[in-house]
């Protein structure tokens, strides 16, 4: 892939530890404080195009924009949605997907290049690149620098963790042992190690997902017989391990006993001394540790609570109009509310209200990743502008809505047990419905692609663009002789 350029070089220094070894998590402040300051990239200034006239194509972007993607699809989080976006883009402007050979790239196993359909770095040929990385997957940095150039947009999105308790609890109820065994989710909350079991099958569900989900180490858990502490059991041990820039494949490990200078910490600015006596695997220095290699990795991470003030800054980063970002929620559950903020508990029953917080306090690690998260993003957003941020959603959720009058029937999302065309009918899984679309007869030929592109659903669309980059290549029967009379 050749030299790394600088902006880059941090991106390599993945934390691949699940916390076992102490001086795993010093080496993250080490690799932060030497490169952490100049390596902090901007992003580009405001570069929203103009209002677009009403149309379902999208207008020329008015700077280039920014096609070569990594985007984190986290559990739960409102990821589909986002994945939607990504493959009508891609599709519409011929990109090439780095694609699972089946759905997954081996999850809840860490990534891995040779799951990519496609990639043979070894091959001696010229290997096609590719654009957009997105499907589910346990974040591995090292594996996907082998996959997508170092200076591709990284983002994700994170959600409350109360409310992706919610939901995980009823989609993976049948999936996590610790959920499975649980009457209720409150029943769960109440006393979750009633149920949950360090690395049992499916219990990544149960605690920390996001976290998870993004790769991180894991502190020992806790255990009450004799006081001892057991690391949880993982699918994937880790090692961690960092590029020097410009090196080839092979990793080299830093150094577990290697100097910690003077750090700030993101909580106070207040610059303190770690050391590998002092640093506790409890306190709250080894999230800081987690937030900041994030930060030095991703260009953007969403908020699913205010997905769309999230889908105008993406547009604004990646210099995409508005019409590239609006589109239709995609595996969303029936009679869940879309757009609720669970920062404040207003409106909540004290019931509810006890349960979002024990939600909180047990998803401790997922906790301080969404109010880390949440913070960054209302920084852009005032650094964007909120007026201006106002208007862009306005006109976002108004195309939105003007795209779903024009391409759906009745306008709105539609029960599964309606939709009778097996292109546009979500995967259904767990104990909730998942909601799809019906399009709407008559449409124009233009339209009508465009409206089959914004209805259908991930693991359709996936399989869409499968068939496109490696289309069934069709045998034909040999010709046989006929035989020579005698």
């Amino acid at each position: 892939m050749g030299p790394l350029s600088p902006a880059r070089t941090l991106r390599l220094w993945g934390p691949r530890s699940l916390g076992v070894a102490l001086g795993v998590f010093m080496t993250i402040g080490f690799a932060l404080q030497l490169l952490g300051g100049p390596f902090q990239r901007r992003l580009p200034g405001p570069q929203l195009r103009q209002p677009l006239a009403p149309s379902l194509r999208p207008a020329l972007p008015s700077c280039p924009p920014r096609q070569r993607l990594v985007f984190l699809k986290t559990h739960k989080s409102g990821s589909s949605s986002v994945l939607s976006l990504l493959h009508r883009y891609g599709d519409r402007h011929g990109l090439r997907f780095a694609l699972p050979a089946r759905y997954q790239f081996g999850y809840p196993r860490l990534f891995q290049a040779s799951r990519v359909k496609g990639y043979r770095p070894q091959t001696g040929g010229t290997q096609l690149p590719f654009h957009i990385l997105c499907h589910h997957m346990r974040f591995n940095l090292k594996e996907v620098l082998q996959v997508m150039p170092s200076d591709s947009f990284f983002f994700s999105i994170v959600r409350d963790p109360a409310a992706l308790a919610r939901s995980a609890f009823s989609y993976y109820k049948s999936t996590s042992s610790a959920f499975r065994k649980s009457p209720s989710l409150a029943a769960f909350l109440a006393n979750p190690r009633a149920f949950y079991r360090p690395g049992a099958r499916g219990d990544h569900y149960a605690r920390n997902l996001l976290w998870f989900d993004f790769g991180l180490p894991f502190p020992p858990e806790k255990r009450a017989k004799r006081g001892n502490l057991h690391p949880p059991r993982d699918p994937d041990p880790l090692q961690l391990q960092v590029f020097p820039s410009g090196a080839g494949p092979r990793a080299q490990t830093l150094n577990p006993n290697a100097l910690i200078h003077p750090v700030s910490t993101v909580a106070d600015h207040r610059s303190q001394i770690s050391s590998p006596a002092s640093f506790d695997l409890g306190s709250s220095s080894f999230i800081q540790w987690g937030l900041a290699w994030l930060d030095s990795v991703f260009d953007l991470v969403m908020v699913a609570e205010y997905f769309d003030e999230s889908l105008v800054l993406l547009a604004d980063a990646l210099c995409w109009g508005l019409d590239d970002v609006v589109g239709f929620m995609h595996n969303a559950q029936a009679g869940r509310k879309q757009d609720l903020s669970t920062f404040s508990n207003t409106g909540l029953t004290a019931e509810d209200q006890q349960l979002t917080a024990r939600a909180r306090a047990w998803n401790n690690l997922d906790w301080a990743l969404y109010v880390h998260f949440n913070r960054s993003l209302w920084a852009r957003i005032e650094k964007y502008g909120q007026h201006r941020l106002q208007t862009a959603v306005a006109e976002l959720r108004a195309r939105r809505e003007a795209l779903a009058k024009h391409c759906l029937a009745g306008g709105e999302a539609s029960d599964p047990k309606y939709i009778t065309d097996r292109r546009f009918r979500p995967f259904q899984f767990g104990s909730a419905k998942v909601l799809g679309y019906i399009l709407r007869s008559g449409l124009s030929p233009q339209d009508q692609e465009e409206c089959e592109r914004l209805a259908t659903p991930e693991l359709q669309y996936k399989d869409k663009l499968d068939a496109k980059q490696f289309p069934p290549t069709v045998s034909l029967p040999l010709k046989t002789s006929r035989p020579l009379s005698p």
